[in-house]
């Protein structure tokens, strides 16, 4: 036989006086599962799937817990039915706050998804999507709302001193191919388009720019598109989707045109995120995934 109970005669002992008094910065929970509404950054709009770590402080020291279950079913619904913004995270967060019931007075929500973006193929006409991991991490109390945008671009970076020694070696190659007197032309382009033409490639690794930034308080919405197109231009090299042979061929000629050490690709990202006015700070990590050591490339910056 089951047994029927009231709700409203349930025990909660959240209400409880805590056994040691202390205020607690942030209680909540971590990897939550909801929708999000977000841009797509051509004036449209997506849901895609999200992870979200909400929590509080709780400001009563002798308060046992927070009502955590409001949290999560304030989150439920509130970010599925309109497209994020300050304005709608401002509403969630205050929500938030209020739930408590004078619990709390601050609340910090994180929200990670992967956006999609078609990217066009570089010679031939085709396009492919591309997920680029975004984070967004939200904190409203008394000093108000402050926003940060996280993001990751991938791109390709062949090193500067691997291609001089190439370079070298090939040089090398066409004098005792080519001795005494200067070949004519149509041997020399014989002879370059040919595999004895190529003695030496310099290493190129698979890198990734990854930049945490905080925007201003007048952007509304969040510049995703905007952030990864001036990324990728600076960077001059963003892996590719869709490739037929004429944009693997485009793609050799730009890696050639864009060497660089992670040293040169932080500078090519901090040049970028410093002239943005959407952002009032900045820091940025390029890593370069080594196909020539066992190690990784790292370099940081901020501003």
């Amino acid at each position: 036989m089951s047994i029927s109970v009231r709700p409203d005669s349930l025990p909660d002992v959240a209400g409880d006086q805590a056994q040691s008094a202390r205020l607690l910065d942030w209680v909540g929970m971590a990897r939550i599962a909801l929708p999000l509404r977000i841009e797509t950054g051509d004036g449209d709009a997506m849901t895609v799937a999200a992870s979200a770590d909400v929590g509080v402080n709780l400001v009563d020291p002798d308060a046992r817990g927070i009502h955590m279950s409001r949290l999560y079913l304030h989150l439920q619904d509130a970010l599925s039915s309109e497209i994020l913004g300050r304005d709608s995270l401002r509403r969630v967060l205050q929500d938030c706050i209020d739930s408590q019931r004078g619990l709390a007075d601050r609340v910090q929500l994180t929200l990670r998804y992967d956006q999609l973006l078609r990217r066009p193929a570089l010679a031939s006409a085709h396009s492919g999507w591309k997920a680029y991991p975004v984070e967004i991490d939200a904190v409203l109390g008394p000093a108000g709302l402050s926003l940060t945008l996280a993001l990751s671009v991938e791109y390709s970076s062949t090193c500067p001193a691997s291609a001089a020694l190439s370079r070298q070696l090939n040089a090398a190659r066409f004098v005792a191919e080519f001795p005494g007197d200067p070949a004519d032309t149509s041997a020399v382009h014989d002879w370059l388009a040919a595999p004895r033409g190529l003695a030496a490639t310099p290493h190129a690794q698979r890198s990734r720019a990854d930049v945490r930034l905080s925007l201003h308080e007048g952007v509304e919405a969040f510049p995703v598109l905007a952030i990864v197109d001036a990324l990728e231009h600076a960077l001059g090299t963003p892996v590719q989707t869709a490739v037929k042979r004429e944009d693997e061929q485009a793609f050799a000629a730009l890696n050639a045109e864009n060497l660089m050490f992670c040293e040169d690709a932080a500078r090519r990202v901090a040049s970028v995120l410093a002239a943005d006015p959407r952002v009032t700070r900045f820091d940025a990590t390029v890593s370069h995934f080594e196909s020539l050591h066992a190690h990784d490339a790292v370099a940081r910056v901020r501003g």
